[in-house]
């Protein structure tokens, strides 16, 4: 690891860092707007309120955070000696990783159907939907942190 590297790493991780708690706190939120937002009336007040409540967190916070959290992700993982690429935890951190990625989209997606009035989404589904990333989250500490295999 070339000296300027090295001095930088602890900056670059404590940044990925707020990047991942800035996006999983939009991770965890977003779904919990959709539940209430799926309980109001369409054009009510309060629905448009909830549209723009979703805008602005899915855009102003979320995307820059995810942005940060994995580009500075892929800065930590392309850091010589930093990742064993034969152990088989990195490989599956990545995958739930790409898993949160997907549900950031499919957490957009939604928002784009209740921006048009066109959610097709109950409340319940919402709320167990709100649990996938703290089970992601879950997995994706334990295997960063203890690196089981």
């Amino acid at each position: 690891m070339s000296a300027w590297l090295a001095a930088a790493y602890p900056w670059i991780k404590a940044f990925h860092i707020v990047g991942i708690v800035a996006w999983m706190a939009g991770l965890l939120y977003l779904p919990r707007l959709y539940v209430y937002h799926a309980g109001a009336r369409p054009g009510s007040d309060q629905a448009e309120t909830f549209k723009v409540m979703e805008r602005r967190l899915l855009h102003g916070i979320m995307l820059p955070a995810v942005l940060v959290a994995c580009g500075l992700g892929l800065v930590l993982a392309a850091t010589p000696g930093l990742v064993d690429w034969h152990r088989g935890w990195i490989w599956a951190k990545l995958v739930l990783v790409a898993g949160l990625i997907g549900f950031h989209l499919m957490l957009a997606r939604w928002r784009r159907a209740f921006a048009g009035d066109r959610n097709r989404h109950t409340q319940r589904f919402f709320r167990m939907v709100n649990e996938v990333p703290t089970l992601l989250l879950i997995a994706i500490v334990i295997l960063a942190v203890v690196k089981p295999f």
